[in-house]
């Protein structure tokens, strides 16, 4: 069993299929003796190989700039949908989290944060940076007022044009149109989706020097394990620049 192993993987053959093809073996080993056609099964300590962790996808610095830069700031939806932008790279907030969130959970200050509801049911308070402050308020001045007419009083932040809570398709909507305008991928490996943002926030803390466990709190995860992830990204990237950079690293 572990040269079948070992044959697959000199064979190139990716994990996922290695997988399959070792689950196969041991469900035919444990067949066999269950019908007692063999006394031993020799395949039960042979585990398929792990799957190699996926890292997050996250945009770098300019990407996000044209982005955050594509919606229109001269009527009600493009405002509302640059202020969601900025409110999702700037609190490293969920989508759920976002259009979860009410004009309760905002303190638009001099020092300015918002309260998220996440996973589990727990709430966690993250500061809100000059940008995406700019952007809400501008937002709530001058666009919510006239979405709000057209609905029944509902406290959420983000709103739908007929006035009700923007839902987490049309969040994903608003992200997918503003990436295309953008020139960033919406398809394939690489597409754009409402957590790149939250990916991105994550990255950009780490590379400019934040610690870890910070960011752990900021992102809302039970535990660093999780966030220790976004290092691997920083850490890779550095691997990237260098390749690229030093001329003793071709």
């Amino acid at each position: 069993m572990t040269g079948h192993l070992a044959t697959l993987r000199d064979e190139g053959l990716a994990s996922s299929s290695a997988a399959r093809a070792i689950s196969a073996v041991r469900g035919l080993h444990r067949f066999a003796v269950r019908e007692r056609l063999v006394a031993q099964d020799v395949a039960a300590d042979v585990h398929p190989p792990a799957p190699p962790r996926r890292l997050p996808r996250a945009l770098d610095t300019d990407q996000v700039e044209r982005l955050l830069a594509v919606p229109a700031a001269d009527n009600p939806l493009g405002l509302r949908d640059r202020a969601l932008l900025e409110f999702l790279y700037g609190t490293g907030a969920r989508i759920s989290e976002a259009v979860g969130a009410d004009i309760d959970d905002l303190q638009l200050g001099a020092d300015s944060a918002a309260t998220l509801r996440g996973k589990g049911g727990r709430t966690r308070l993250v500061p809100v940076g000059g940008y995406a402050r700019t952007a809400l308020q501008a937002y709530l001045v001058r666009a919510r007022p006239t979405l709000a007419e057209a609905g029944r009083g509902t406290p959420a932040i983000f709103l739908n044009a007929r006035g009700g809570r923007l839902s987490r398709q049309s969040a994903w909507t608003v992200l997918h149109r503003c990436a295309t305008a953008a020139g960033l991928p919406v398809d394939g490996p690489h597409a754009v989706s409402p957590h790149t943002l939250r990916h991105s926030y994550a990255t950009h803390l780490l590379d400019g020097g934040a610690d870890v466990r910070v960011v752990q709190e900021l992102l809302g995860h039970a535990s660093v394990t999780t966030t220790q992830v976004y290092t691997l990204v920083t850490v890779e990237r550095l691997r990237e620049v260098y390749a690229t950079s030093h001329p003793r690293a071709r």
